[in-house]
């Protein structure tokens, strides 16, 4: 993901120039030590230390800097007083100017010109401050019920809601990190609701709640495996989902709670939290089209690096108003629609999906009586005001204002998107307003627009050299034997696409392939899912799962990879085919699945149409597969292996009505087609009981935890007793280093636990500085156990002052710094520097102390400062599963395996600043390739 320039906030009653000119120092002071932090927004009020990961030496560097460039001579008391550049800038209006003797350098940016959107915000949070600051009173959500009654939600009654949420997200536990699970529906409460669950510091999982009670069981199941992998700790539903809530509860054994947004409201908890650009902030499931859903993570720089880019594509601003029944579960209604007008600050006017699918009429009179400018929706929704839409509810409807119908989140018809266009042109829809684009969740949601005011723009290419080797040859507009495909757009600023082969290479233009791309909004991976992650992944690049081909920068897209059928060497798409079959009089539309199954006995793939019809006549069904058959021969020149006629809500859909072509193949093979569902109570009944027998493996895993972690307090206890004796007793150092590595190794070894090292060869014999990433308090008693003596861990003054640790540490020559006071804090950078000089090695941990947030953080400088100066290597090690068995926020061990890898020693170039910075960079970049978690920079 590309950087995004640091916000500079220096205006003119903030000290001018001078505050311009401090906050572009501290910034390139930032850049330079944290590169990987160029998106923390950098103000008067921000906190050095807590904030923007400057310690006490980086400190001392910026105060350098500053009496460079301004020409003054600090007092001493900058240095301890100053927690914030604005601290610094009133030091700096009584500090004793002398001739500088460069120029000062010309401040960049300036100040920030008056915008209709928060382009400085960091997070979702502080674009929703903004607003509440710049308009608080201005409507940002109107809420439109089956009635037509209208709720309003302004952006100040938006913060004051989320902020008593929060409160009562923190008032049942939620602790930072932790997963919200959203099961609501479209309603004035869910805004609150996500936006309270940011404010808590947590991460919220919208999932969508049960719509037929005959798919009951199986809707069950794909939340179970959601919440599951989420590791939802919250579930949020209306009243009447709570029985469902409960019974998931049971599934789930990381969930603890099972609230509604009104129990929520009312509940008061503790400080806010802030979010970085950095943290996750929402988890976006996909439909699972193609297997179980799997969770895109997505951080708060991800949303507002694709809101900026769309915004900037479609020319948004706060006059626009958009107009969305697309449902808040779904990546292009929560996303597109909301985050998209909060950020831009255009209203949103917003439906239940319901109240367009009952009456789609209803959408198009929302547009035209709230003025909507933008709307978007699935295809299917384009072809679901055609057929069912009278002319008789059109009288008096003025679709003039539309100036942006966008068609995306399924295949784009080139039937549909004209008809549409002609059918509705009289009422004021203008044909270039029809807005094909192109996204996904992996890129948060948008990923191509069109150009502006284009309209939509169909390619015919020749169907046989199509079929048979992907090259998408321009056809005759009057040959009837071409295949048609609709240009989706063009990257978004800042966004690349290519078509490579299946061995990576990139394609020509009118080459079929598949698509991948990468930008700024383009998600790290899957949650808790690393095979799929990396399967995702490219290099640099992201696999769409996607096939298509780009002609003049314009991307067209032509299938599903895993959907694609191999067929005497043709290449089928079941989309083309999914669509005649559903024009067929007797054929339920959108209902179609075309997939091909395994011959067992040929060894090859058989062609299956499985079509829903509400026909039961004998005659008629067999006249009906005539026709399908008539179909399929006309589009590929090759008859079905089957055709499979069903009832209704046969053919399984995602979510947002995506045809599950995978599931359809499954229950085509099981045998089970048509099958009609057990009753609601018999599915209840069974998913309760798999519920139970969940449990009491679950309470059988505890009480084994329960035990295990009773025998290793015990244990602790039998060691360390005779430890303590020991050490207070042997008079040498070197022997109490013996007693006390022989101690972590008996440990080690009764408790079961296995550490594998790899690269220990590597460790200088001679004086070198180790730092190793701390996850865990079992990381001091992993390198202990595996470290040659002597070597000499160094501590945080804060475990002196603990009886048993300060004399655990002592006994073993530990030495303690001060971390918290900066003249201290220098002062015992120079005993480091001595120590190392008189060839000792030590044993550093540059993050500091433990925090409970999973990742990497950053690196303080002493190690690397105290390594410069003594011109000694650097000997990064990453380990990595001591989190798992003690995270930083228990106190009992669990069950687990440690891996510790020992990379090659970095010599330092040099012994300035500059050398030191170098060690940084490089060892941690060394240990965050190693150590499996995320980089918290």
């Amino acid at each position: 993901m590309e950087d995004v320039p640091l916000t500079l906030s220096g205006r003119d009653g903030d000290g001018g120039a001078d505050a311009s000119l401090l906050l572009e120092l501290v910034k390139s002071l930032i850049v330079e030590v944290h590169p990987h932090t160029s998106q923390v927004p950098v103000t008067l009020d921000r906190e050095f230390d807590r904030d923007l990961g400057l310690g006490s030496l980086e400190l001392v560097e910026l105060l350098l800097r500053v009496e460079d460039a301004f020409g003054v001579t600090l007092p001493s008391r900058a240095f301890a007083a100053a927690e914030t550049p604005r601290d610094l800038l009133r030091v700096l209006d009584s500090a004793d100017r002398r001739p500088a003797e460069h120029p000062a350098p010309i401040p960049s940016g300036g100040s920030l010109k008056e915008t209709s959107s928060p382009v400085a915000a960091s997070t979702l949070v502080e674009a929703l401050t903004w607003h509440v600051d710049a308009t608080p009173d201005r409507v940002h959500i109107r809420i439109l019920n089956e009635s037509g009654v209208e709720d309003e939600l302004s952006y100040k009654g938006l913060y004051a809601e989320g902020a008593s949420v929060a409160g009562g997200l923190l008032a049942r536990g939620l602790t930072r990190g932790d997963t919200v699970a959203i099961m609501l529906p479209t309603s004035r409460e869910y805004f609150p609701i996500f936006t309270g669950v940011l404010m808590a510091g947590g991460i919220p999982v919208p999932i969508y709640p049960p719509v037929r009670p005959s798919q009951l069981a199986d809707h069950l199941r794909r939340q179970v495996h959601i919440l599951t992998n989420a590791g939802a700790t919250m579930l949020v539903a209306g009243p009447e989902a709570v029985p469902l809530g409960r019974l998931l509860r049971s599934h789930v054994g990381s969930m603890r709670h099972v609230v509604t947004p009104e129990s929520l409201a009312t509940e008061r908890g503790g400080a806010l939290s802030s979010p970085g650009p950095d943290d996750v902030a929402l988890l976006q499931y996909t439909s699972g089209s193609t297997g179980h859903p799997k969770g895109v993570v997505l951080t708060h720089a991800n949303l507002l690096a694709n809101l900026r880019a769309m915004v900037d594509a479609a020319d948004v601003s706060g006059a626009d108003t958009f107009v969305s029944w697309l449902p808040l579960y779904h990546d292009m209604g929560l996303i597109g629609a909301w985050l998209g007008s909060l950020y831009s600050g255009m209203p949103l006017v917003i439906m239940p999906p319901e109240v367009f699918l009952t009456r789609p009429a209803r959408w198009l009179w929302a547009i035209s009586t709230q003025r909507g400018t933008i709307s978007a929706a699935p295809n299917f929704a384009y072809e679901l005001c055609l057929r069912k839409v009278d002319d008789a509810e059109l009288e008096g409807l003025d679709l003039s204002s539309w100036r942006l119908a966008f068609n995306g989140a399924e295949p784009v018809s080139p039937d549909t998107v004209e008809r549409f266009a002609i059918r509705f042109g009289p009422y004021g829809l203008r044909r270039t307003a029809i807005t094909p684009v192109y996204g996904l969740a992996e890129s948060s949601v948008g990923l191509a627009f069109p150009p502006l005011g284009r309209g939509p723009l169909v390619d015919r290419v020749e169907r046989e050299a199509f079929l048979r080797s992907g090259r998408a040859i321009p056809g005759d507009a009057a040959d009837a034997d071409t295949i048609r495909f609709v240009a989706c757009g063009q990257p978004l600023p800042g966004h690349d696409l290519r078509i490579v082969d299946t061995a990576g290479h990139e394609m020509p233009d009118r080459q079929e392939g598949r698509i991948e791309f990468r930008g700024p909004s383009a998600t790290s991976g899957y949650y808790r899912n690393p095979d799929a992650t990396r399967s995702l992944f490219r290099g640099a690049w992201l696999d769409t799962g996607d096939l298509g081909y780009i002609a003049d920068r314009d991307v067209y897209v032509t299938g599903r990879v895993k959907d694609l059928i191999i067929r005497a060497g043709r290449n089928l798409h079941p989309e083309e085919l999914e669509d005649a079959i559903g024009n067929l009089t007797g054929v339920r539309k959108g209902c179609v699945a075309v997939f091909a199954s395994p011959d067992p006995e040929l060894g090859t793939e058989r062609l299956v149409v499985l079509a829903e019809t509400r026909e039961t006549d004998d005659q008629t069904w067999a006249d009906l597969r005539s026709r399908i058959v008539g179909a399929t021969i006309d589009l590929l020149g090759t008859p079905p292996d089957e055709v499979v006629l069903a009832p209704p809500r046969t053919v399984p859909k995602t979510s947002s009505g995506k045809i599950r072509r995978a599931a359809s193949r499954e229950i085509y093979e099981r045998g089970t087609m048509g099958t009609p569902p057990a009753p609601v109570w018999r599915q209840l009944v069974g998913f309760m009981w798999s519920g139970w027998r969940g449990r009491l493996r679950r309470a059988l895993s505890a009480a084994g935890a329960f035990a295990f972690a009773l025998y290793t307090s015990m244990l602790l206890i039998v060691v360390t007793l005779p430890l303590i004796l020991l050490l207070a007793l042997v008079p040498r150092q070197q022997w109490r280093m013996w007693w006390a590595r022989t101690s972590a190794r008996f440990l080690v070894r009764l408790t079961g636990t296995s550490i594998t090292v790899h690269g220990l060869d590597r460790l200088p014999s001679g004086t070198s500085l180790v730092v190793a990433n701390h996850p865990s308090w079992l990381d001091g008693l992993v390198l202990a156990a595996i470290l040659p003596i002597p070597s000499r861990f160094v501590a945080g003054e804060i475990l002196s002052r603990r009886a048993l640790a300060g004399f655990l540490l002592r006994r073993v020559g530990a030495v303690f710094v001060e971390r918290t006071e900066r003249q201290r804090g220098v002062s015992d950078t120079d005993r480091l520097v001595e120590m190392a000089g008189q060839g000792q090695r030590l044993v550093m941990f540059p993050e500091g102390h433990l925090e409970p947030t999973v990742g990497l953080r950053r690196f303080r400088m002493g190690a690397f400062v105290v390594a410069a100066r003594a011109s000694i290597p650097i000997v990064p090690i990453a380990i990595q599963g001591t989190r798992s068995m003690l995270p930083p926020s228990h106190h009992f061990l669990r069950r687990g395996s440690i891996q510790v890898l020992v990379e090659e020693a970095i010599h330092p170039s040099g012994n300035d600043w500059a050398a030191a910075v170098k060690l940084q960079h490089a060892a941690r970049t060394a240990i965050l390739r190693q150590c499996g978690e995320p980089d918290l920079e």
